[in-house]
């Protein structure tokens, strides 16, 4: 912020944060300039570490993350204290994985704001597809290959998997990018297939994306449900699938049969 100029978050005031994908090098600048300025932040479970250490000692720090099977804080509680810490006269910061407008939930806490009469204001992160692709040397798209980048959420409500337009997502000439899919591989396998993708459409399974401990694999459609349950762990992981993505690393068609994984 230039001396002088006014603030772009005075007190009282919101801003939701995308943190990337967990590389701090991956934060914007202008996110880790409003993690300097704020009283208070309330950070997902999945923002890593190294982001969290910049955060100056005197700022207070919240979490409110939230993961499959680990709940910590309902969304209308986190909304509330959002409200409640702006209507104090604080700078609150409300700091996302990835980017806050895809897949994080930024429309109930954004709406939650406005209804009590309080700024608030996004700043865009680096959403883990993008970081994906780079860290792979990959590109999403592709001329004459993949004309079209679908991102898709298959994470589950209460144990129910959601039902996704599998006719409209099984495009050959696409790239899917599958977030919190994990636990869903077998439904997201058998949809494509069962709309007609091709059981060997390659695709790549990457678990904490821009991470030290990041670990790539490749398989196919087919193969997918197995892939995901035999080399995936504990940490957040993405799925990517099309022929885009193939053509950048190795065709999983070349694998032998029976042969569930190819570590990257």
């Amino acid at each position: 912020m230039t001396d002088g100029a006014p603030s772009d978050f005075p007190k009282g005031t919101v801003w939701l944060v995308g943190a990337g994908p967990g590389d701090p090098e991956l934060l914007t600048r202008k996110a880790e300039r409003l993690l300097c300025e704020a009283d208070i932040v309330f950070h997902d479970a999945l923002v890593s570490q190294g982001i969290l250490d910049l955060i100056p000692q005197s700022t207070a720090i919240t979490s409110v993350g939230k993961r499959a099977g680990r709940h910590s804080a309902p969304q209308p509680l986190i909304c509330d204290l959002i409200v409640k810490a702006a209507k104090q006269g604080r700078r609150v910061l409300r700091l996302k994985g990835g980017d806050p407008s895809i897949f994080g939930r930024s429309e109930e806490e954004i709406t939650a704001c406005q209804e009590s009469g309080i700024l608030v204001q996004v700043c865009a992160g680096v959403t883990t597809a993008s970081a994906a692709a780079a860290s792979l040397t990959a590109s999403l798209t592709k001329r004459g290959l993949a004309r079209r980048l679908t991102f898709v959420t298959a994470h589950t409500k209460g144990g129910v998997v959601p039902e996704l337009d599998w006719a409209s997502l099984a495009d050959p000439q696409a790239t899917i990018a599958v977030y919190m899919g994990k636990s869903s591989a077998s439904h997201i396998s058998r949809g494509l297939l069962d709309a007609g993708l091709a059981a060997e459409t390659p695709v790549v399974l990457i678990e904490n994306v821009s991470l030290p401990e990041e670990k790539r694999f490749v398989s196919d459609l087919e193969l997918l449900p197995i892939s995901a349950g035999t080399v995936l762990g504990d940490g957040p992981a993405l799925i990517l699938i099309g022929e885009a993505v193939g053509a950048a690393l190795c065709s999983p068609a070349k694998l032998r049969r029976g042969n569930t994984r190819a570590q990257l």
